[in-house]
């Protein structure tokens, strides 16, 4: 079972889906892990609480980009309460296989990426801000 994931995560960071600039977008966010590189910009485009549209750039492992590709996947047209409740363990679930601990800041750059993009998202009216949570907090 695990080659078939293995399988989609080259798939994705191959073929990473979302990949590319976003016009108008609301919020763009970088992040980076220092210990081995990876980089990715996030951006988001948001209208009427839903992401409308997201979009990254970025390189490194095949873990981090394909989890990148994963996440903006899971997130596009969904309500930004429903990103932004997003943890790490539904990062984890996506990707399927299990990730050694000097592999998961590179699983979970998106995710804690998102978080921050979303903390720029000014709130609809009346609805209280978003995505202050750490991206550790529901493991």
């Amino acid at each position: 079972m695990d080659d078939l994931y293995r399988d989609y995560i080259l798939e994705h960071y191959r073929k990473p889906h979302n990949f590319g600039v976003l016009d108008d977008a609301t919020a763009s966010q970088e992040g980076a892990n220092p210990l081995c590189g990876d980089r990715i910009t996030l951006q988001l485009r948001v209208r009427d609480g839903r992401v409308d549209g997201v979009a990254f750039t970025g390189r490194g492992c095949a873990i981090s980009q394909a989890s990148a590709s994963m996440l903006t996947d899971e997130i596009k047209d969904k309500p930004v309460s429903d990103a932004a409740a997003k943890t790490s363990s539904d990062v984890l679930d996506m990707l399927g296989i299990e990730i050694s601990p000097a592999r998961m800041k590179c699983a979970l750059l998106s995710l804690e990426t998102l978080q921050q993009a979303i903390a720029t998202v000014p709130p609809t009216p009346g609805a209280p801000r978003l995505g202050t949570e750490s991206p550790t907090a529901a493991s």
